[in-house]
């Protein structure tokens, strides 16, 4: 027991000689900030209820007997166009999944506009929020690093096979 002792004393004078005699090198480099930048994005999502947009899980509730019930898991995969026209130019698409967890139809999403045409080929905008009218925009990848900002929409089209919404983004990124 003493030996344990001991040694246990040894190890901590040798490891607090270490810390003492060490020294932390650190190279500081100045910070330049890049200057933010404001982009406005309007756009519309086309959605096709059971081809881009599928319910994959829903709470075996008999008495809603709304469209989309309580506690609805549905997974997105819409495209992205300039126009409310079904012809309009494809600039990316969306993807995520919304949950239907309000009794009012309220839903909570987490989606992602992806752009793979034009000055933002490559880049997306993470949105994770209820679904109001303004939704959160949390993130962004490529043009969009760092973004943050609002997304407003604005229901075109809803009918039994088709949503069309329309989209204005207002984004700060570096």
């Amino acid at each position: 027991m003493r030996g344990t002792s001991v040694l246990s004393w040894i190890l901590i004078i040798c490891l607090s000689q270490v810390a003492v005699r060490s020294q932390y090198y650190s190279d500081t480099l100045p910070y330049h900030p890049r200057p933010p930048k404001v982009t406005n994005l309007h756009f519309f999502m086309h959605e096709h209820t059971g081809v881009t947009a599928v319910v994959l899980t829903q709470a075996n509730i008999t008495s809603n007997n709304s469209s989309m019930p309580f506690a609805t898991l549905v997974a997105v995969n819409d495209p992205l166009r300039t126009g409310p026209e079904p012809d309009s130019e494809v600039i990316g698409n969306v993807q995520g999944i919304s949950l239907l967890a309000g009794s009012n139809a309220s839903s909570t999403q987490y989606i992602e506009f992806g752009f793979n045409t034009g000055k933002f080929n490559g880049s997306s905008l993470s949105v994770f929020s209820r679904g109001e009218p303004g939704l959160a925009v949390v993130g962004g990848r490529g043009r969009f690093m760092m973004a943050t900002g609002t997304a407003l929409f604005n229901p075109i089209l809803i009918n039994a096979t088709n949503v069309i919404m329309e989209f204005n983004f207002t984004v700060v990124h570096y």
